[in-house]
C-alpha cells in the first residue's frame, strides 16, 4: 500500500493500515510551505473582535493559526466570542486542544457540507475562513450568496515535492509494485500527476494499481486527471479510508474462492 500523505501526517493513516498487515510504503506527494507572507492572517488575528465566524478547514490551518497567535501574543480569550466551524473530527479535535470550542461540524467533511450547515446562520455576519493558498471557493462563493462578508487568508501552501518524484518512479519501476495508492485530497491526486507525469500515471493504470480515495471530491479529481476511482470512503475520515480499503479486500477475497 502506498500512502501519499504530507510526511508529518502520513502516520496515522500508515499505523492503521498496518495493524492490518499491510505493507506500507510512504512516499509524500504534498509538502506543506509557509505562505509568502503572514501579514495578512496577522491582521486578521490582531482584528478578530470584529468577525462572528471562524472557519478552519483542515489541522495544517489550525496550527497556522496557533502558531501566529503564539507568535503575535493573541491570547485564546480573544476568540472566545468566535463562532467555529470545522471540517471533520481530526480539524475538531485540533481547534480543542488549543482551547477553542467549536460550534459547528457538519456532517459530511466536504465543503458544501459546510456551506449546508451555516447557510442559514451567517447572514449579515462577517466570517474569516482560513484554508490552504490553492482551495475550491465554493465555501467563500455560497455564504457570500447568503450574505455574509467573508474574508479568505491563505495560511499555508502545498507543492509536490520534487524528491518524490524519483522515488515514484524507483517503486514502480519494480517488479513489485503497490496494489494500491491512497489519495487523501485533490492535491494529491493533482502531485501525483506533476510528480510522476501522464505516462507514468497511465502506466500504474495498465498495472492494475488500484486508487483508494477518501471522497467524492478527491475521487472526482482522480476521474479528472484520467484514473479510476477503485475504492471510496463512504465516510471522509483516515479511518473511513481503511475500512473501505478493508471492504473491498473482503470482497475481492469473497470473489475469488
Amino acid at each position: 500500500m502506498l500512502v501519499s500523505r504530507a510526511r508529518k501526517q502520513a502516520g496515522a493513516l500508515s499505523s492503521l493500515l498496518r495493524e492490518l498487515g499491510c505493507q506500507v510504503i510512504e512516499i509524500p506527494f504534498i509538502e506543506i510551505r509557509k505562505p509568502t507572507s503572514y501579514q495578512p492572517l496577522d491582521a486578521a488575528l490582531n482584528n478578530i473582535a470584529d468577525y462572528d465566524w471562524l472557519i478552519l478547514t483542515s489541522v495544517n490551518g489550525v496550527e497556522a493559526v496557533a502558531e501566529r497567535m503564539v507568535k503575535k501574543k493573541v491570547a485564546p480569550s480573544s476568540l472566545a466570542h468566535l463562532k467555529i466551524a470545522a471540517i471533520g473530527p481530526a480539524t475538531k479535535s485540533a481547534i480543542e486542544k488549543h482551547g477553542l470550542r467549536v460550534t459547528v461540524t457538519p456532517k459530511e467533511y466536504i465543503a458544501e457540507s459546510v456551506v449546508a450547515s451555516l447557510q442559514k446562520k451567517v447572514k449579515g455576519k462577517r466570517v474569516l475562513l482560513v484554508r490552504a493558498k490553492i482551495a475550491r471557493d465554493v465555501i467563500p462563493r455560497e455564504l457570500r450568496d447568503a450574505g455574509a462578508q467573508v474574508d479568505v487568508i491563505e495560511a499555508y501552501e502545498t507543492i509536490a515535492p520534487e524528491a518524490s518524484a524519483r522515488r515514484l518512479r524507483a517503486v514502480f519501476a519494480g517488479s513489485r509494485k503497490p496494489h494500491a495508492i491512497t489519495f487523501t485530497s485533490s492535491s494529491t491526486v493533482k502531485n501525483f500527476v506533476d510528480l510522476l507525469g501522464l505516462r507514468g500515471v497511465r502506466a500504474t493504470v495498465k498495472a492494475g494499481v488500484q486508487t483508494a480515495s477518501i471522497g467524492p471530491v478527491t475521487s472526482a479529481t482522480l476521474r479528472e486527471c484520467g484514473l479510476p476511482v477503485n475504492i471510496e470512503a463512504k465516510e471522509y475520515t483516515m479511518q473511513g479510508l481503511v475500512n473501505a480499503i478493508v471492504a473491498a479486500r473482503r470482497l475481492r477475497a469473497l470473489r475469488s474462492n
